[in-house]
C-alpha cells in the first residue's frame, strides 16, 4: 500500500479521557446547550482545549444528537435519624400498596410520630393525591398539634407544589431523604413492615371498608399495646403518659 512501515504502526498518543469526562459532565448539566456554550464554559475555567480538538471529542461522544432531558429532583440533604425529645418534633410519613381480592389497588398512608412511635393515621383509599394528604394532616393536627418537620420521601404527592405550599403556610418543615435509601426514614419503615404482617400480609380483603375499618382497630390497639423494646417495653401511649407525668 506504500506506507511508511512507522506509519501503519503509529498510535496516537492523544488522550482525550479528562475532555471526554468534562464534556459528560456538562452535557449532564446543560443538555439543551452545544459546542459554543461547552467550549466557552471549559475555557472559562482555565482548560487550553482548542475548539478544533473539543468539537472532534464533542461529535465522537455523539453529544450532537439532542437527548430527551428528565426533570430531575434538586440534591437532598442527608440529616441523621434523629430521637425527638417530646411529640410532635418529627412526624414520618409513608405510602404502602397492596390489592382488593378483585385485583383492584389501594393505598394506604400512615404517619406515625417520631417521638413515641405512635399512629397518627392509617388511611386507605384508591388512590391519593396531594390534596387528600394535606386533608389528612389537617385533621391530625387539629387534633394532636402540628409538627415541627415531616420526614418523607420523594413520592409525587411529597414533593407536589400543594403539598409544599401548605407545609410552607403552617411554618413546617419538610425534611426529604435522599432517593433509594428508605433506610433515612427507618422508624416509619419498621411501622409499615409490622402492619403489613398484622394487616396486609394477614387477611383477604373484599372491600376498601374492610380494610379500614380493620387498620383503625389494629390502629387504636397498636398505639395501646404494643410494647417496644425502644420505649422501654412500654407502648406508645403508656410512653406519652409516662413522660407527662413525668413532667414538672
Amino acid at each position: 500500500m506504500s506506507l511508511p512501515r512507522s506509519m501503519w504502526y503509529y498510535k496516537s498518543k492523544k488522550d482525550d479521557r479528562e475532555l471526554e469526562a468534562l464534556l459528560q459532565d456538562l452535557a449532564d448539566k446543560l443538555p439543551h446547550r452545544g459546542i459554543d456554550t461547552y467550549y466557552g464554559r471549559l475555557k472559562a475555567r482555565g482548560y487550553n482545549y482548542g475548539r478544533k480538538r473539543v468539537l472532534r471529542v464533542y461529535r465522537g461522544l455523539g453529544l450532537q444528537l439532542r437527548r430527551k432531558h428528565k426533570r430531575r429532583l434538586p440534591a437532598r440533604v442527608k440529616e441523621p435519624l434523629t430521637l425527638p425529645i417530646t411529640s410532635n418534633v418529627i412526624w414520618s410519613m409513608d405510602f404502602m400498596h397492596d390489592v382488593l381480592d378483585s385485583g383492584r389497588k389501594f393505598r394506604v398512608l400512615n404517619v406515625i410520630d417520631d417521638y413515641n412511635r405512635e399512629a397518627l393515621a392509617v388511611e386507605s383509599a384508591h388512590s391519593f393525591t396531594a390534596v387528600q394528604v394535606v386533608d389528612v394532616l389537617e385533621r391530625l393536627i387539629e387534633f394532636n398539634g402540628k409538627p415541627e418537620k415531616i420526614r418523607v420521601d420523594n413520592g409525587s404527592e411529597f414533593i407536589a407544589h400543594v403539598f409544599k405550599n401548605w407545609c410552607a403556610s403552617k411554618q413546617i418543615t419538610i425534611q426529604y431523604i435522599e432517593p433509594g435509601k428508605p433506610t433515612q426514614n427507618a422508624y416509619i419503615e419498621r411501622f409499615n413492615r409490622t402492619f403489613r404482617e398484622d394487616i396486609l400480609d394477614a387477611y383477604i380483603f373484599e372491600r376498601l371498608n374492610d380494610v379500614k375499618h380493620l387498620a383503625e382497630d389494629w390502629r387504636v390497639d397498636y398505639n395501646e399495646n404494643h410494647p417496644h423494646k425502644s420505649l422501654l417495653g412500654m407502648s406508645p401511649i403508656q410512653f406519652k403518659n409516662q413522660k407527662l407525668g413525668a413532667s414538672p
